[in-house]
C-alpha cells in the first residue's frame, strides 16, 4: 500500500495519474496548502519542504516503510517500482529524462508564476506590476508549450513513448485556459492533449483528490 499525501494541483495529478497508469494500491491524504495542515509535524517528517505530493511506500526497497518527496523523484521511484513509463531503452529513458526535466524546471515555474501575479497577488499589487508580471509568465509559459509543441509535431509522445514525461507534463497544460492559451495555437501539443485525455488513468488521475470546489 502507497500512501498519498497530495492535493488538486498539477504536481499532486501528475503522481495520482502514475499510479492510476501502474495499478498500484494506493490511499489518498488530501492535504490542503492554502491553510495550516501542511504545517503539521508529522507531515514534515514525511516531506521536509512540507509540499505535496509526498508517498510513504510500506513496501520499500528494502523491504520496509520508505518515504518519497519531491514530484520528480516520486515519479522515477514509482516507474521503477512499476517497472514501465521510463521506456525499455537507454535512448528513450534519456529523452524521458531530459523532458521531465523541461516540464519541473521551466514550464512548471513558469506557470506557477503567472498563477500568482493573476491570482494570489491581485489586490495585494499595482495594476502595473500585475499586468507587467502576467505578460511575462504567461509568455514564458507559452513559450514552453511551445517547446513541447516542436517535439510533439514529431513524435506521439516526449520521449517517443509514453512516459512519466508525458505524465509531468499533461497536468500543466491541462490548466492552458486558465492563462487564456489557446492549444490551435499548438498543434502537436493540441493533438498529444486530445490523445492524452481520452485515457482513463489519466481521467482517474486528474480528479484525485477531487477538487474543492468540485
Amino acid at each position: 500500500m502507497i500512501d498519498l499525501y497530495t492535493y488538486p494541483t498539477p504536481n499532486g495529478r501528475m503522481v495520482s495519474i502514475l499510479l492510476e497508469e501502474g495499478g498500484l494500491e494506493y490511499q489518498v491524504h488530501s492535504i490542503d496548502i492554502f491553510s495550516d495542515a501542511r504545517l503539521d509535524p508529522e507531515f514534515r517528517k514525511i516531506s521536509p519542504a512540507q509540499k505535496i505530493p509526498a508517498i510513504v511506500d510500506s513496501d520499500g526497497p528494502a523491504g520496509g516503510p520508505v518515504r518519497v518527496f519531491e514530484t520528480a523523484a516520486i515519479l522515477h521511484y514509482l516507474a521503477d517500482k512499476n517497472g514501465r513509463f521510463r521506456g525499455n531503452d537507454a535512448i528513450t529513458r534519456l529523452e524521458c529524462s531530459q523532458w521531465l526535466q523541461v516540464v519541473v524546471t521551466d514550464l512548471a515555474p513558469a506557470f506557477r508564476e503567472a498563477f500568482v501575479f493573476i491570482r494570489l497577488l491581485a489586490g495585494q499589487a499595482s495594476e502595473e506590476a500585475l499586468a507587467v508580471g502576467q505578460k511575462r509568465f504567461v509568455d514564458e509559459t507559452r513559450r514552453y508549450i511551445g517547446v513541447l509543441d516542436f517535439r510533439l509535431r514529431e513524435y506521439e509522445y516526449l520521449a517517443k513513448t509514453y512516459t512519466i514525461a508525458d505524465m509531468a507534463a499533461y497536468p500543466w497544460v491541462a490548466a492552458h485556459a486558465f492563462l487564456g492559451i489557446d492549444l490551435d495555437d499548438f498543434v502537436g501539443v493540441r493533438n498529444w492533449y486530445n490523445r492524452l485525455s481520452r485515457r482513463p488513468a489519466v481521467q482517474r488521475g486528474m480528479n484525485v483528490p477531487p477538487s474543492p470546489t468540485s
